[in-house]
């Protein structure tokens, strides 16, 4: 299937963007697992990256034309608990 000129550039510009988008996300959730290892009781850090993060997931989710799940909406809960548990086993 060939594209057209503009179609093309559209699709370049959307992969750009989802790129963007997951690169975003991952920066958030590393910083996130790092403070929620070596800070568990920085609250304030993990709510503000925390909900930097989940914004950052429902972009993404929305730029690759995933439906809004209720499991999906709080990605930083997910991965509080990953955090806790990684500390607990070591």
């Amino acid at each position: 299937m060939r594209y057209s000129r503009s179609e093309h550039t559209r699709v370049q510009a959307l992969q750009k963007e989802v790129a963007r988008a997951e690169e975003d996300y991952q920066r958030l959730r590393a910083a996130y697992l790092d403070i929620a290892k070596n800070e568990p009781g920085h609250e304030v850090a993990l709510a503000m990256i925390g909900a930097d993060m989940d914004r950052a997931h429902a972009q993404l989710q929305e730029l690759i034309g995933l439906p809004r799940l209720p499991f999906t909406h709080e990605p930083s809960t997910v991965v509080r608990r990953e955090a806790q548990r990684i500390t607990h086993e070591n």
